[in-house]
């Protein structure tokens, strides 16, 4: 599925403003995530079997005029830290306040929430950038009856697709009615969980090679920060599952039959996305533990070549050690080829030993 690789990396030490939430009436809402303030974008596509038109609106009242309208819209609000609008476009499209303030809070759990005349998701969508790096973005959807609204961080995403079939009327989002596109948005953000889960299986194959060619500490560490990942992703990515199976089983009048059946297709591969990841998760526990355990191997091995080291020269020392007395009585002492006779039988005792534990497969 196209989409854009640009974003920012989960990697990247971000300062918390989550305090500013802290003694805040519920429904306040007070973006908590570490980008600039800026003013909210918003680009509009509607559309019908028969028609598309995409436009930028000039206000407010061009926006709301979609929630009514006949066509098919959707609504992309680009900005989370633009509280005012965000809240403007709130009340305007009649939306409680307590899911303006998920919309805003970054650090939400992934949800869906049923209300009066629409439904309210929050997910995390997920991607690989050009550098090789895990982007994780806040995005918020709306189903309403003939409109979608998404908010999200960034400019950037994983739409790409959608937008393609929109426009070029491919597939089965112009026929359909607004809760297929609410359905198309959270399968491209699915879909693109297994680049993800293909990025951290990379990871632990490499980790793997290295963990048994070179256990270093810097391995270590990269284990200890895989392991993050891992546990980071799958706090993002495991309750999609049973948010899709709630969608499935839902009564609202606003997601079809004919929906329904793509969903558990999406549910599918959110089932198939969390095997894998459990998979992934598992590995990378036992990474640490394959990594101690050469570690022990290579220093047993250290270990073993002193030892017997050792135990070549505990003989040689010991003849040395006698030879070395100063005592009178000791006829050796005074024999006129005694030293030679001694050295030799101190190499032949070498060669014997190292015979020996060759033979033992000890060297």
């Amino acid at each position: 599925m196209a989409k854009k690789k640009i974003g920012v990396k989960t990697s990247q030490k971000r300062k918390s403003k989550i305090h500013r939430k802290l003694g805040k009436a519920p429904g306040t809402i007070t973006y908590v995530g570490s980008r600039e303030v800026s003013k909210s974008k918003v680009d509009i596509l509607e559309y019908n079997s028969d028609f598309f038109e995409a436009h930028i609106p000039g206000n407010i009242e061009q926006i709301v005029a979609h929630k009514d309208i006949p066509t098919c819209s959707w609504v992309n609000i680009i900005g989370l830290t633009d509280e005012v609008f965000i809240e403007k476009i709130g009340k305007q499209f009649g939306l409680n306040p307590l899911i303006l303030e998920d919309t805003v809070n970054i650090h939400q759990r992934p949800k869906v929430d049923e209300y009066d005349g629409y439904i309210f998701g929050v997910f995390k969508m997920l991607y690989i950038d050009e550098s090789n790096a895990l982007v994780g973005e806040h995005i918020a959807l709306v189903l309403l009856e003939n409109c979608v609204l998404l908010f999200q961080e960034m400019e950037e995403d994983v739409f790409n697709g959608v937008r393609n079939r929109i426009e070029n009327n491919l597939g089965h989002v112009r026929n359909m009615k607004s809760d297929y596109l609410f359905f198309a948005l959270l399968d491209a953000i699915i879909d693109n969980y297994f680049e993800v889960l293909e990025y951290i299986n990379h990871k632990i194959e490499i980790l793997e090679e290295e963990v048994y060619e070179n256990p270093t500490n810097d391995v270590a560490q990269r284990i200890q920060q895989l392991k993050k990942e891992v546990l980071k992703i799958r706090k993002w990515i495991y309750p999609v599952k049973e948010l899709v199976g709630r969608l499935i089983d839902s009564e609202n009048t606003l997601i079809t039959k004919d929906t329904k059946l793509f969903l558990k297709d999406a549910e599918d591969h959110a089932v198939e996305i969390n095997e894998n990841l459990q998979i992934y998760r598992e590995m990378s526990m036992s990474l640490m533990e394959m990594y101690m355990t050469n570690i022990s191997n290579k220093m047993n091995e250290v270990m073993k070549v002193l030892t017997i080291m050792a135990s070549i020269f505990i003989p040689l020392t010991f003849i040395a050690g006698i030879y070395g007395m100063n005592f009178d009585n000791m006829p050796e002492l005074h024999t006129q080829n005694g030293y030679f006779v001694v050295l030799g039988i101190m190499v032949l005792l070498f060669i014997g030993m190292l015979i020996y534990f060759k033979n033992k497969r000890w060297l």
